[in-house]
């Protein structure tokens, strides 16, 4: 049953598998290739780039627009509920903490102060007050503004959002 004829066989069409394969996968990653090319000594870029003016003046934009007091002047508690939504899955505002401490009353409150609440070492450390200023810094970017903090919600980009939401945790604050 295993003679000679019967492994040389195998083994051939072993070899001969293996040799499709590597063709293959050859065929595939030039049709596929997703690193950068090089045409006439200059790079290519493979993907469409989407220019958003970071690089040329983009923070001077942004610098341009209301400040942030000027926003909060004529923010609209209406809209900051609405924008609260994103907060509900984890903060409350009865009272009770949920996976977050509660944001009553968070308006002028000290920073880690809501008793009962398992804190991260850094905003327990963080000291200061809520005041509307420090949360549109920290509303803006949690992981930037508290490194260490154990809030995983990424922020709010927009600053009319954040100071809706200001003008609305202070409108229902305690």
């Amino acid at each position: 049953m295993f003679d000679t004829m019967t492994v040389t066989k195998a083994g051939g069409a072993l070899c001969g598998a293996l040799l499709v394969f590597l063709l293959g996968n050859w065929a595939a990653e030039s049709l596929y290739h997703t690193g950068p090319e090089a045409h006439a000594g200059e790079e290519v870029a493979q993907a469409y780039s989407i220019d958003t003016g970071a690089s040329e003046g983009g923070e001077a934009a942004a610098e341009e627009g209301p400040s942030f007091e000027e926003l909060l002047a004529s923010a609209d508690a209406g809209a900051g509920e609405k924008v609260f939504g994103k907060c509900k899955a984890c903060h409350k505002l009865d009272g009770s903490n949920g996976t977050g401490p509660h944001l009553d009353g968070v308006v002028g409150r000290a920073v880690g102060g809501v008793a009962g609440f398992s804190y991260s070492d850094a905003m327990a450390g963080h000291g200061g007050n809520w005041e509307p200023a420090e949360l549109d810094h920290f509303l803006a970017n949690p992981k930037g503004a508290v490194p260490g903090t154990k809030m995983s919600f990424a922020g709010l980009p927009k600053a009319q959002d954040r100071a809706d939401l200001i003008a609305y945790l202070q409108s229902v604050g305690s």
